[in-house]
């Protein structure tokens, strides 16, 4: 729960600047972006402390090499964070990242089922759990798929007509 609660805190905190006169956090776009790095930031941190074995039991008893698994995610979160930050890489890190939560998912159903706690806590319930998921699956690929020209209403460039679309003179006076 404390991703969402970091997304969603640091979302209002950075939309708040950004009507106070922040340029760069003006709309509330800018802000879920910054926000979502920031929370990729936090949870993939996370991965590299003493809450790496409390992700580890999460994982289905037969899945080999668990911690560097979790390093490995740890990494990806981050490097996903870094990229949402670049403009150039933005659009890949946010698809990157929407499939990554989308692959350490059945992690998320197998701890839920099974009842792993997380730091000493019940685990989130799986009916809880699905819809953050599909909320930071959503909050990445908003703020980090720009709309395309043709999307926003920039007229296309024409394109050649062929012969046989031309249109007939039958019928006109």
């Amino acid at each position: 729960m404390a991703p969402l609660f970091i997304l969603v805190i640091s979302f209002l905190v950075l939309r708040a600047i950004g009507l106070l006169g922040v340029r760069r956090l003006s709309s509330w776009r800018a802000a879920g972006l910054l926000a979502v790095a920031i929370m990729f930031l936090f949870t993939g941190v996370t991965h590299f402390t003493d809450m790496k074995h409390d992700y580890a039991a999460m994982l289905p008893a037969f899945a080999p090499m668990k911690v560097s698994i979790i390093h490995l995610t740890g990494a990806l979160q981050i490097l996903g964070a870094v990229g949402l930050l670049i403009p150039r890489t933005r659009r890949l890190a946010g698809i990157c990242l929407a499939l990554l939560l989308v692959a350490m998912f059945p992690g998320n159903v197998y701890a839920a089922l099974n009842e792993i706690p997380f730091r000493g806590e019940p685990p989130t319930p799986l009916w809880l759990r699905a819809p953050i998921q599909l909320f930071f699956i959503g909050m990445i690929l908003w703020t980090s798929i720009e709309k395309r020209p043709r999307e926003v209403g920039q007229p296309l460039t024409e394109r050649p007509v062929a012969e046989h679309e031309q249109p007939t003179r039958q019928g006109a006076s």
